[in-house]
């Protein structure tokens, strides 16, 4: 049974740069702390990219109460391996890798031995503003360096280009993991997605690669352009044409929901065929739904959040394979803050990823 206390941090740990914010004002500002120093099982990355994502957003901003400042946000991380552990088998130092959501989960119930540690039955640790199992709050990517244990490290392929691996450690497996659990890779299937954000992006591009006829679901005719051009969806609907809607009734195998502001379901379940499923991997404020949507049409609503490390790996090698990339902007730290303004506005095409590397000085 392994252990899954980390020592306890030990000032012999590096120093380590990174942007914080000390309040729910959520304004980042150059911060200094040390990281825990490398043991057996760890490995130290030199980060050189990390998304941006609303997770960023909610707890610098403490929409849920229980941020814990100086707060260092990121859980997009990927980096080059600068120092790794005795005990330490599947990395070297030089090698790319990524860390993303969770950082640490108790490695001993179900779950964990399944490689789905993102349903830790202790509770997996969060990568930033977490309570590791030493106590100690954990800090995000948005730093020089993260010290991690190395089952929560992931290989990325040397010729897969680390900006664009950064955003796939959140956005990118939390569409991965249902539509593989739901058996949504069946060529010639049809997919829905709703909202096109850097989750809805990333649901088009996997759809595409699993051979699906792709409709796209927005509330913005500016997206139509790029849904369809860029993208390479199938089709695109502006789900507030009763008209358009209507002529898709019961024609979609599956619909991925990816929108966080509140919307109606039903509009959506009658677009799903009889026993279709509907994956919802936003977090509107609340799901409202008739009865006989669901029962009548046998349909299935399920929910979902990012993944576990075994789907996380197979997902970053089915897009490096497949030369899936995520649509990015690249932003120095030094823009951190507009960018993270620039999310809550949705005004971003799909994901910043901010330059630490060339930037964090």
């Amino acid at each position: 049974m392994e252990e899954s206390k980390p020592p306890m941090s030990s000032p012999g740990g590096d120093e380590c740069l990174s942007w914080a914010a000390r309040d729910p004002s959520g304004l980042l500002s150059p911060h200094t702390f040390t990281r825990r120093s490398v043991t057996s099982d760890d490995v130290s990355l030199k980060i050189t990219h990390c998304g941006v994502c609303y997770a960023d957003v909610i707890w610098t901003k403490n929409k849920h109460g229980d941020s814990k400042y100086p707060l260092v946000p990121g859980h997009e991380i990927a980096g080059v391996v600068n120092k790794v552990g005795s005990n330490v088998t599947r990395f070297k130092v030089g090698d790319h890798v990524g860390v993303g959501t969770f950082v640490n989960s108790c490695r001993e119930c179900d779950y964990c031995d399944e490689g789905q540690e993102v349903s830790c039955v202790k509770g997996q640790v969060f990568t930033f503003n977490g309570v590791d199992y030493d106590g100690s709050v954990t800090k995000g990517g948005y730093s020089s360096h993260i010290v991690v244990h190395e089952r929560y490290c992931y290989k990325i392929p040397v010729d897969y280009p680390l900006e664009s691996a950064a955003p796939l450690l959140c956005a990118g497996v939390t569409v991965y993991a249902p539509m593989m659990r739901h058996n949504m890779n069946q060529p010639g299937k049809t997919l829905g997605v709703v909202g096109l954000g850097g989750l809805g992006h990333m649901a088009v591009k996997f759809g595409k690669a699993f051979g699906l006829h792709v409709t796209v679901f927005s509330t913005s005719v500016s997206k139509k352009e790029e849904a369809l051009n860029l993208l390479g969806a199938n089709n695109f609907v502006i789900s507030s044409d009763h008209d358009q809607m209507k002529a898709l009734a019961k024609s979609l195998d599956f619909i991925i929901d990816t929108a966080s502001g509140d919307h109606a379901f039903d509009p959506y379940m009658s677009l799903l065929k009889i026993a279709g499923t509907y994956v919802l991997v936003g977090f509107p404020s609340e799901i409202k739904i008739q009865p006989a949507t669901l029962n009548l049409g046998m349909r299935v609503l399920a929910g979902s959040v990012s993944g576990g490390t075994k789907v996380t790996q197979e997902m970053i090698d089915f897009c490096a394979a497949h030369k899936i990339y995520p649509n990015i902007e690249v932003v120095p730290i030094q823009k951190a803050n507009e960018a993270i303004e620039r999310v809550v506005k949705k005004d971003i095409k799909y994901r910043f990823v901010i330059d630490i590397e060339n930037s964090l000085k």
